[in-house]
């Protein structure tokens, strides 16, 4: 898998796609194939979906409404008008066909089915005033996360890699801070 997961929502994963957005934004999402991977990683979206040039602007300006909505939503400020407008008009068109086997679910459909599915789940997150919505702890991730932790103490948005950093660093200051009170 080349892209993470661990925003607890497809929506606020989506606007994980754009990585360190304070100092040296990189943008994961730079082609239609890259989106196409993007959707076919993420487990609650259709499977074999394919993007034009099209899907990929109308992604982007998705991402970057719903992650607006989110910070509006962190910091208790009104809500954008123009990020509510893209974001309730992409939840007006088409859903994908749910289908339940023995192999469990099975969502199909076209990419304007999955950038519906992605509006509604951001609808559904930002409605929420009791998710606990928070920003990764670690200084260079802007990740959007759902802490659904116990007592809501989570602090990074995932250990594999912020979570493992900030320890790691946070180790290394305690070892050199040792050092130098011995010498």
């Amino acid at each position: 898998m080349r892209f993470a997961f661990v925003s607890g929502d497809p929506a606020l994963d989506l606007t994980a796609t754009v990585l360190s957005r304070r100092a040296d934004p990189v943008d994961t999402l730079t082609t239609p194939a890259d989106l196409e991977q993007w959707v076919a990683e993420c487990a609650e979206l259709p499977d074999h979906v394919t993007a034009g040039a099209t899907d990929l602007a109308s992604a982007l300006a998705l991402r970057e409404a719903l992650y607006r909505l989110a910070l509006d939503r962190l910091r208790s400020r009104p809500f954008h008008s123009g990020s509510l407008a893209i974001v309730n008009d992409t939840a007006a068109g088409p859903v994908p066909t749910l289908r339940l086997s023995d192999d469990g679910l099975r969502a199909s459909g076209d990419f304007r089915a999955v950038l519906t599915r992605l509006a509604r789940r951001g609808i559904t997150v930002l409605a929420d005033r009791g998710a606990c919505l928070k920003e990764c702890g670690r200084p260079d991730c802007t990740r959007l996360y759902l802490d659904r932790s116990r007592g809501s103490r989570r602090t990074w948005c995932g250990m594999d890699e912020c979570g493992n950093r900030v320890k790691a660093a946070a180790y290394r200051a305690r070892r050199r801070a040792r050092a130098t009170a011995a010498d």
